[in-house]
């Protein structure tokens, strides 16, 4: 006979987010540690790298791969975050947008190497912000791209060189990214409803 407690109450299925999840906390994991290896093959080491997090996940997602280039490289690299409010193109559109902190290490971006982190590439808008303010920081040496996850739909040429996982979805789908940190939650999930 199977206890009453044993099974989830009609609350706790309700308070499950819409959806199907496609990455899993350890899925994450496996593509964050694939992606900070990438990072140290195509650099060649940690020389010379800054990683910048495109708040709020973004953010979170370097702070992870810094963690993991430093248990990789055994060297600590510095990191910051970008805000990219002030630099969207939709800021008519959406004018009660809350604004960020940028913070940019100690060393800034000048001759640096920088690796911009996000957790979902779609459209390309949010990563030609965050070009227009880097460019506001300072000159780097080279600018490239990592992603959690490459949904498609570009509407800019633009694209990621390092991707944790290539989902291609419909433009009618919105795909929700939850970490451990801010969210209490670590998956990915694929729901429909407009991104």
């Amino acid at each position: 006979m199977e206890r009453p407690d044993s099974d989830m109450s009609g609350y706790e299925q309700a308070a499950q987010p819409p959806g199907r999840i496609v990455l899993t906390s350890s899925d994450i994991s496996r593509a964050l540690r694939r992606i900070a290896h990438e990072i140290v093959e195509h650099n060649k080491g940690v020389q010379d790298l800054v990683v910048l997090g495109i708040p709020t996940r973004g953010e979170a997602l370097a702070h992870r791969i810094v963690a993991l280039l430093r248990e990789i490289e055994g060297a600590d690299v510095p990191v910051g975050s970008l805000d990219t409010t002030m630099y969207r193109d939709d800021l008519r559109s959406q004018p009660t947008r809350a604004v960020g902190a940028t913070t940019v290490p100690e060393g800034g971006v000048d001759g640096k190497i920088v690796v911009l982190v996000d957790d979902v590439l779609y459209s390309g808008r949010t990563v030609r912000a965050a070009l227009d303010a880097l460019g506001d920081l300072g000159r780097p040496r080279a600018v490239r791209l990592a992603v959690l996850v490459d949904r498609g739909h570009r509407e800019l040429p633009i694209r990621a060189d390092h991707v944790g996982k290539n989902l291609p979805t419909a433009r009618s789908e919105r795909v929700s990214v939850r970490l451990a940190d801010p969210d209490g939650v670590e998956e990915v999930r694929i729901a429909e409803g407009v991104s």
